[in-house]
């Protein structure tokens, strides 16, 4: 009997954890097209995850960001780059997504 219950419990944490990196694989899947597609970003940024080499913003190649940051720039915008939440460019899901590509993908 107790036997069953630990394996039932491990089972559930296994699944549990599977669908936790299938649905980090989506996002990043996600977050690649936002990034190269619905916001353009890489036709400012270079990012050698997305294939992108602009030459406006940032090399983020070349920086280490935290999705927090990366976030509060995507909403809010800095210098030449739009404000992509405050101007309803993107969606806060939107910018969730593709904060945490990039986030993952920069300075890699």
């Amino acid at each position: 009997m107790k036997i069953s219950k630990f394996l039932l419990i491990i089972s559930i944490i296994f699944t549990l954890n599977t669908q936790n990196l299938f649905s980090e694989d989506d996002k990043m899947g996600k977050g690649l097209e936002i990034f190269n597609e619905i916001a353009g970003c890489a036709g400012c940024h270079i990012l050698k995850a997305a294939g992108s080499e602009g030459n406006v913003g940032p090399n983020l190649d070349t920086i280490s960001l935290t999705e927090e940051y990366v976030k509060e720039m995507v909403t809010y915008g800095l210098g030449v780059m739009p404000a992509y939440g405050e101007e309803n460019i993107l969606t806060k899901e939107q910018i969730d997504i593709v904060s945490f590509y990039v986030a993952n993908t920069a300075g890699k």
